[in-house]
Parts: structure tokens; C-alpha cells; sequence
């Protein structure tokens, strides 16, 4: 692999970092970026200033949607050191993604390099505050210009940073879901395992339909018996009935959460039982009305945990907690956002750690 070339602008002035970050809305000045080609793999890597991308109106991934993307965090410490939650899985699900959808793969040692050199150049843009971090998003896309379905022969890799604020920033409030079954967001053996676009433009019109009636977000049932709850637009799903913490088992058409991943392990960490398996909506109505559903809670990178508080399906409501957030839930947050920001210890290695140096350009 080529070196990383840079091409760095010259700051004026230090960088000022707005008060409201909200989320994905602002952008640091330099991204990652790669090219493939059949005849020469992955080359020209270079490390450049934020521009809008030239295109043409033919470029495959505009028409065929053939991409996939990642989405992970950096954090700051009050000591100001900086580090990365889980990098080296976030790396594997993006070419676990690719794969499925005929990308080339990425060298995973590389694509961490880059993106820690990345991140080493705008360390100055990660927000300090408890809550604050930087969003990385990698992704891929095809880049040949051809009107015909198959793989692109060329493809772009960017790395984009953003500073983003804290999700919940009045606090830590239970959100309200719609169980869905008038529409399918995805069925076994198909792209529910991938971060592909396509999975998030199949659940948009169910979703703005939500919120319409006054949800959050949308729980889908499986594609193909609309029986089983499988995961939220934006997070997996966990059920804590009285003798288990359960959630749907990986099946091919949910994402295989990264913070998913994690809570599962604290979970056993604590000797809770924790269960990955089929379950119904039947059930979770069912054991609710016999007073035997404690809560349920969402994970993802974004939010990390989200409590809800009403679950509705077809007029059934159910409330938990009274609407308040749930003691596992706020366990659970309080955990992992102290191991974000070193309050206590990585027990297991998810953290990586980014030494503050100079960068040879």
C-alpha cells in the first residue's frame, strides 16, 4: 500500500468550536480518501482539505446504490487524551458490509492508520464536554460512470469527521416506538446485516409516518412472517423481562450492532442472563400484561442507550417505568459512556488510544 500523502491547509487561527454541535451537522477541514481500481487495487491515499465531490451524472453508485458505510466515535478525556471506541470492529463490519455487496475490501490495519492520522490532524476539533465526541464516518461508494447493473469498476473511500454534541442534551429521556408491520425493511439472507444505504432508505417513509402519529422511531417485524421484532431504524433492541435481558438473534437481517456487541458482554460481565433469540411481539404483550416485562432499551453508536417508555402495536400500548428511564438502562449508559471517557477500566480492550504527535507531512 502507498503512502498516506497530505495536503493539509494552513490554519489562521485556532479552531472554535460552536456551543450547540447537534448532530452530523458540522464538518472538521480534512477527510481520508482512497481510490480502487480493477488494474490497481487501493491506491492514491491521501489526506486533503473537505470539497464538495465531482461526479458524473452517470457514476453507478447514483443509480445502483452499490455502498456501504460506518459510523464510530473518538473521545476526549479530561487529561486530554484522546481515543477510539471499538475501531478494529467497526473496520471488520465495513468490509463485512462490502463484501456482501461485491466492494473490494479494505486493508483493516490501513484504513485504522489512516483514520487515526486523520483524526491526529483535527484533534483539535473533538469536543472536550461530557456527552461530546467526534463522529467518524467512513464510506464507499462505486465510482464508474456506466448505466448497467453490476459492480462498479472503481470505487471511492472517504473518511468523514464530524463534532457532534451529546444526543440526549436535556437529559436522558425515554422515547416512544411504533411497531410496524405495514411495510418490510429487510428479510434474511438479504442487506439487513449491512450499513448499506438502501437499509436506510427502506425504512424512511415508515418512519416520517411514525412521527406523524407521534412516535421516535419505528421497531420492524420480520420481512417474512411479521411475527418476530427484529431491530429500530437506528439501534437494536433488548426486551428485560423479569428472568432475562433478551434480543433478537442476528438472523442476516439485523445489523450486528458494534454497541450491541458491548452491552451484550457487560451483561454477562454483571452475571445477568442475557438471551439472543427469537421474540414475538405475541410475547412481549403477553408477558406485559402479566407484569413481567421490567423495560425495554435500544443500543447504537449515536445514542448509545435509549430508554423507551411507550411501545405501541396495533392500539396495544405499553408503558414502562411509568415513562421514566429504566435502572438497567441508565447502569448500562452510565457504563459505557465512563468507559468512553477513561472513568473506569477498559476491561476489555475496546479502547484505542491516540498518542498526541506530530504528523510528518
Amino acid at each position: 500500500m502507498e503512502k498516506i500523502k497530505y495536503e493539509l491547509i494552513e490554519r489562521k487561527r485556532p479552531i472554535d468550536i460552536p456551543k450547540n454541535l447537534g448532530f452530523g451537522k458540522i464538518f472538521t477541514d480534512h477527510v481520508f480518501e482512497m481510490d480502487y481500481s480493477s488494474a490497481k487495487g487501493w491506491y492514491n491515499p491521501v489526506i486533503k482539505k473537505v470539497e464538495n465531490l465531482s461526479l458524473h451524472p452517470g457514476t453507478m453508485f447514483l443509480h445502483y446504490g452499490q455502498g456501504v458505510f460506518e459510523g464510530l466515535k473518538a473521545f476526549k478525556n479530561g487529561n486530554d487524551d484522546v481515543t477510539i471506541f471499538r475501531l478494529a470492529k467497526h473496520v471488520e463490519r465495513l468490509n463485512n458490509s462490502s463484501r456482501k455487496i461485491c466492494i473490494p475490501e479494505v486493508d483493516p490495519e490501513f484504513l485504522s492508520k489512516a483514520i487515526l492520522e486523520l483524526i491526529q490532524i483535527e484533534r483539535d476539533w473533538i469536543p472536550s464536554k461530557f456527552g461530546e465526541s467526534l463522529y467518524i464516518r467512513p464510506f464507499i461508494f462505486g465510482t464508474e460512470p456506466f448505466l448497467g447493473v453490476r459492480p462498479s469498476d472503481t470505487y471511492k473511500l472517504i473518511v468523514l469527521l464530524s463534532p457532534v454534541g451529546a444526543y440526549y442534551p436535556e437529559g436522558f429521556k425515554p422515547i416512544k416506538i411504533l411497531v410496524q408491520d405495514d411495510y418490510v425493511r429487510a428479510v434474511r439472507k438479504g442487506l439487513g446485516d449491512c450499513k448499506t444505504p438502501a437499509n436506510y432508505a427502506a425504512s424512511l417513509l415508515a418512519a416520517e409516518e411514525a412521527k406523524k402519529k407521534g412516535f421516535t422511531q419505528v421497531l420492524w417485524l420480520d420481512g417474512v412472517e411479521q411475527k418476530y421484532i427484529e431491530e429500530v431504524g437506528t439501534m437494536n433492541i433488548f426486551i428485560q423481562f423479569k428472568n432475562e435481558v433478551a434480543t433478537p438473534k442476528l438472523n442476516g437481517s439485523i445489523l450486528p450492532g458494534v454497541t450491541r456487541d458491548s452491552v451484550i458482554q457487560i451483561l454477562k460481565d454483571w452475571g445477568l442472563k442475557i438471551t439472543e433469540r427469537l421474540i414475538s411481539i405475541e410475547e412481549v404483550i403477553d408477558e406485559y400484561k402479566k407484569n413481567n416485562v421490567v423495560g425495554v432499551f435500544g443500543t447504537g453508536t449515536a445514542a448509545v442507550i435509549s430508554s423507551v417508555g411507550w411501545l405501541n402495536f396495533k392500539g396495544v400500548e405499553m408503558t414502562f417505568n411509568n415513562g421514566k428511564p429504566g435502572e438497567l438502562d441508565l447502569r448500562l449508559f452510565n457504563e459505557l459512556t465512563s468507559i468512553h471517557y477513561g472513568k473506569i477500566e477498559d476491561r476489555h480492550g475496546w479502547l484505542t488510544q491516540i498518542e498526541k504527535k506530530e504528523i510528518e507531512v
